[in-house]
């Protein structure tokens, strides 16, 4: 009987104060579900979203095609960034360090951090480095959930077509709001899901509208859209001030 009355109170203190029933025990609801894996990608579900397989190194040489330069115009979103000479720039998602590479010049007293999981994408990129005498380009070898950032030292993180990759985006992108400095901005670029005519298996592409929600999860604020590359999303998101 007593066992009963302990476990009433709090239902009719509930009532009495107007409580919901669920502020005595609220649910947790998951970061992730899970669903049958369509054929380009994992079966997970991150906010409505099934995650895309990964690329492997193997696919090296499809970033560093001769082509991407007329499909995809990256010295344009370059320059689209608006990159400072001192500032250091987080290239998640660096794979062979097509972006890095070309970002360096631009940062004469700053730095690009080459962030990547795949050991031997880091080896690629410390040989092109080595081979090209390039010094402000820092290779950093990280895991699925945690990009091994310094914490609050980054002015800007760019991720090229890699975002949508991610096996645990939710901890990836906490890791990256840390590493950022405040004001700090997110450079994500994606394929366009909106546009049929973007010949891109469907869970690599994203819409503008759940790359902000997924952003806006871990505090980043949206600030535009630019339009002007042949294929992809340019999307800049900044951690507040």
């Amino acid at each position: 009987m007593s066992g009963m009355i302990r476990w009433k109170l709090p239902f009719i203190t509930c009532l009495l104060i107007g409580l919901p029933l669920s502020a005595e025990t609220p649910a947790t609801q998951p970061i992730y579900s899970t669903t049958q894996p369509s054929s380009d990608g994992i079966g997970k579900v991150y906010m409505g979203r099934e995650i895309a397989q990964v690329m492997g190194h193997q696919g090296i040489h499809w970033l560093e095609r001769p082509t991407r330069e007329l499909e995809e115009q990256p010295r344009k979103a370059i320059e689209m960034m608006q990159l400072k000479p001192t500032d250091v720039v987080a290239d998640i998602g660096a794979g062979s360090g097509y972006f890095s590479f070309r970002m360096a010049s631009k940062l004469p007293q700053g730095k690009v951090l080459a962030i990547d999981i795949q050991p031997e994408m880091i080896d690629e990129i410390n040989k092109i480095a080595k081979k090209k005498n390039v010094t402000n380009v820092e290779p950093i070898l990280s895991t699925v959930d945690d990009p091994k950032l310094p914490t609050g030292q980054v002015d800007i993180a760019l991720m090229v077509d890699a975002y949508h990759e991610f096996d645990h985006p939710r901890e990836m992108m906490d890791g990256i709001f840390k590493g950022l400095k405040p004001g700090g901005r997110v450079i994500e670029l994606e394929y366009r899901a909106e546009d049929p005519a973007v010949m891109i298996l469907p869970h690599h592409k994203m819409t503008i509208e759940q790359a902000k929600k997924e952003m806006a999860a871990v505090g980043l604020v949206f600030v535009r859209s630019d339009e002007d590359l042949p294929q992809q999303h340019f999307m800049v998101f900044q951690k507040p001030k």
